[in-house]
């Protein structure tokens, strides 16, 4: 395939450097920049959005500096050896995170205070960038293993790979300065080692490819785009050698991308790289790749996805199970795979326009990325169980040496989670809406402000926790111009006003308002939040015979917190004869209680059924999962078993 040597940005060079993660240069549909969108800070997002910058930035900050991750650098600048360097490989990453956390966070709400630890930190970093543009602290310095020697495990790639999109971060900020420079520096060096002739080799984790697509089309840098596509063709060819208790499909290296069927292995590898070939095809026009990425997130949505949108259900390799292996007790749903579906699913919703994508971003936003922090920000949830048999113990002040645990840790031994979070909140705002040649579309609803597409609209809403969005018209755009409105498919009955008109019944998927706007226009959008049950499909043997409750977009799940004393979670049934009823920003549920007798004996069966005795009904609250263990350690369940 021969490429031309530049990225041609048919929007124009400021569509082109807009302050958005995901710039595609052959989509009519753009996302938003971070900019066009300001959340009101008393909102579900807003409040967050807040939170992030005033603590978790911070936070990560100082976990880093305090584990030395941070001094690896200075350890290289200073050529001293380093054979008990701290941190695992990966580490320099998070470093890399949290300073595209911290751009798009200067982007939107610009200070001076860290724009200044922002600069210093690229200093540290700078400083141990070898001549030819390597960089990295766990590899190729003394007392260390040289340079791609451990391709499989190393993440040498994938650390660069985040280095790369910081710089993008930076750059799409409106800001050429020394960040970009290293990140384009470590592209250069990596397109001359692994281009053609060069090293004919993949990285065990990927993230290059997403990392070298974005900085292509930012940069205008047709090579980095090539040496993607090069890192996706080589994929599943069986060359990274296999560790113990692992297999090729952990890499994503037992199958071509083009071939595969399903996503596999290791979630968040599996994700990352598929949004890398999904770049990479729109880029090149590339049917058969698209097609199959398609084909991959569909299968994997409709067999492998959790109800949260959590995606992984195997602890052993981070990975995704077998089709309806989704176990509601051992769910790992890593929050960093939820990061990477919004990622995979948002390229897919700027190349298609099709709400399906926007639908699960919302369902893995809200029940996933917002489940992870706690609500000052400084703890975390590493893996999204959706049952907890065991309350979990209070994390403590230390590194969580596990991912696991029913309680929100400040860090963790492997922490690309809290830095996965920042990222994400910070850029938060080019997800909300996206523009193209017919007008603006809103995707995601949010008390704020949006200015695009020569619309400035106010949002007055309290969703999730209520369904009425008033969208008002600001400043309007010259002509017929269309505003759409996303139906999500959990919302048959949804209704739509515009001005002083009669309401319209809106079926799930988008709701077109084309006319001629003019400031003072009005459109109220009006969601059923009512709570409902969801029942899995009864192939899902770990949940069969039970049923969850929604409201909106949040998955509800019951707490030990708000049982009766005496009851076990264990015990407690759904009676599904009368629908549950909004309470607070939760459900009321009737259940009652069907307390078993136990069978004692060498082993946990026998021959008889136990016999059961039901309480009188109960009425219990159910909160949104994303809210669970705040209140401290509890077990927690979103399936209930079904009672009469």
């Amino acid at each position: 395939m021969t490429l031309p040597t530049s990225i041609a940005h048919p929007l124009s060079d400021a569509a082109a450097a807009c302050a958005a993660p995901v710039r595609p240069t052959r989509s009519a549909i753009q996302g938003v920049a971070v900019t066009d969108v300001q959340l009101d800070a008393d909102g579900f997002w807003g409040r967050r959005q807040a939170i992030n910058s005033a603590a978790t930035l911070e936070h990560c900050l100082q976990w880093m500096e305090r584990l030395g991750w941070l001094e690896n650098f200075d350890r290289v600048a200073r050529g001293e050896a380093a054979p008990s360097r701290p941190g695992w490989q990966f580490s320099d990453s998070e470093v890399y995170k949290l300073l595209e956390a911290m751009a798009w966070d200067l982007a939107r709400t610009p200070d001076a205070g860290l724009e200044t630890t922002f600069d210093a930190l690229v200093d540290r970093i700078g400083a141990a960038q070898d001549d030819d543009g390597y960089l990295n602290t766990a590899f190729g310095h003394p007392g260390r293993p040289p340079r791609w020697s451990d391709l499989a495990m190393g993440h040498e790639l994938y650390n660069a790979g985040h280095l790369i999109q910081a710089g993008v971060a930076r750059f799409r900020t409106g800001h050429d300065d020394r960040l970009v420079e290293i990140a384009r520096r470590a592209a250069d060096q990596i397109c001359e080692e692994f281009g053609e002739g060069g090293l004919d080799a993949v990285c065990g984790h990927p993230e290059i490819e997403v990392a070298l697509v974005e900085s292509g089309r930012a940069l205008g840098e047709r090579r980095y785009l090539e040496q993607a596509r090069l890192f996706i063709d080589r994929r599943g060819r069986g060359t990274l050698p296999v560790r113990p208790l692992l297999s090729a499909e952990y890499f994503q290296d037992d199958v071509p991308v083009r071939e595969a069927t399903v996503l596999r292995g290791h979630a968040v590898r599996a994700l990352y790289l598929t949004a890398g070939a999904l770049d990479v095809a729109v880029e090149t026009d590339d049917d058969e790749l698209f097609d199959a990425v398609t084909r991959q997130w569909e299968h994997t949505v409709a067999r492998r996805t959790y109800l949260t949108g959590g995606m992984g259900s195997r602890h052993q390799d981070e990975g995704f199970g077998d089709d309806w292996e989704l176990p509601a007790d051992r769910a790992y749903c890593e929050t960093c795979a939820g990061v990477g579906s919004i990622m995979l699913a948002w390229r897919l919703y700027l190349a298609t326009g099709e709400v399906r994508y926007a639908d699960l971003i919302e369902r893995t936003l809200f029940n996933v990325v917002a489940t992870s922090p706690s609500a000052d920000g400084t703890a975390f949830f590493y893996a999204n169980p959706l049952q907890q048999r065991e309350p979990g113990a209070p994390a403590g002040d230390g590194v969580n040496k596990r991912a696991e645990g029913g309680i929100r840790a400040p860090w963790f031994d492997v922490s690309c989670c809290p830095t996965n979070v920042a990222r994400t909140l910070a850029s938060l705002g080019s997800y909300v809406a996206s523009v193209d040649t017919e007008g603006l579309a809103l995707l995601q609803y949010a008390a704020g402000e949006v200015r695009a597409g020569g619309f400035v609209l106010r949002i007055d809403t309290a969703y999730p926790a209520e369904g009425i969005v008033r969208v008002h018209v600001v400043e309007a755009p010259d002509g017929v111009r269309r505003l759409r409105l996303r139906i999500p498919s959990w919302a048959p009955d949804a209704s739509l006003r515009v001005g002083d008109g009669d309401p319209m019944r809106v079926e799930p998927g988008w709701a077109d308002v084309t006319r001629r706007f003019a400031a003072g226009d009005r459109v109220v959008l009006e969601l059923p939040t009512s709570p409902r049950f969801t029942w899995p499909d009864p192939r899902i043997d770990g949940v069969r015979d039970t049923v969850a409750v929604e409201r909106g977009p949040l998955v509800l799940c019951l707490e030990s917190t708000d049982l009766p004393d005496g009851i076990s979670l264990d015990d407690v049934r759904a009676v599904t004869s009368s629908a549950p009823v909004a309470h607070g920003d939760g459900a009321r549920l009737t259940a009652s209680v069907d307390a078993r007798e136990s069978i004692d004996g060498a082993l946990p069966y026998g021959s008889r059924r136990p016999s059961a005795a039901r309480t009188a009904p109960l009425d219990l609250a159910l909160v949104p999962y994303h809210r669970w263990a705040e209140r401290g350690p509890a077990t927690m369940r979103v399936f209930l078993p079904v009672g009469e």
